[in-house]
């Protein structure tokens, strides 16, 4: 990356809130140090978790702590500046024989360097690490967009709704469209209509 500050998420995480971009925007916007997302869950000892001392300030990060120090996990969505790599060539195996994110992170920690964001209760963080969790994640998302009748993270939405878009190609779009789940983007589209935009995946 050549120095260059960095944002990582990790393949199987899935993230819904509204104001998620601009969460992100935040976070992208400090050029030092680093800032991680902590999100408030049931089963902690499957996550990477967040200790706080008395005053609540960020003490330690633990990789699946078998007694956790708290409910907030680190979700696997990562802002670093251009020093991560360095730092990751310093990270030695755990007592668990792995290499560590957050071995990584907590030589952020150790500088004074990282910022730990509380994701609130607006927020929906999905891990599909598990054959379970996948299935949960699928009908998260399934029930969003039967219920609201939108396509969730949509990459192709942008420009669709460009004005020169609507004019050049959507009357040119292939009637399978209208069996599709982008349809309904494109009817509404081609009218000059934004459908509402109620929260962001990722």
């Amino acid at each position: 990356m050549a120095g260059a500050p960095s944002a990582m998420i990790l393949g199987d995480n899935l993230f819904f809130g509204h104001g998620l971009p601009e969460l992100m925007k935040e976070a992208d916007h400090d050029k030092a140090g680093g800032t991680v997302f902590g999100y408030h869950v049931s089963d902690p000892q499957r996550y990477g978790v967040v200790g706080f001392d008395a005053e609540g300030r960020v003490r330690e990060i633990i990789e699946k702590p078998e007694v956790p120090p708290s409910n907030y996990a680190v979700t696997g969505l990562h802002f670093l500046d251009g020093t991560a790599p360095a730092r990751a060539k310093s990270v030695t195996p755990s007592a668990r024989g792995e290499l560590e994110i957050t071995s990584l992170l907590q030589s952020y920690l150790d500088d004074g360097q990282l910022d730990v964001c509380q994701m609130g209760r607006g927020y929906a963080w999905l891990d599909t690490g598990t054959h379970a969790s996948l299935l949960k994640a699928s009908e998260f998302v399934y029930t969003l967009q039967k219920r609201q009748g939108l396509q969730r993270a949509a990459p192709m939405r942008s420009p669709i709704t460009k004005a020169g878009f609507r004019r050049q190609i959507l009357p040119r779009a292939p009637s399978c469209l209208a069996r599709m789940n982008m349809g309904n983007i494109c009817r509404h589209s081609s009218k000059g209509v934004d459908l509402p935009v109620t929260g962001t995946l990722i």
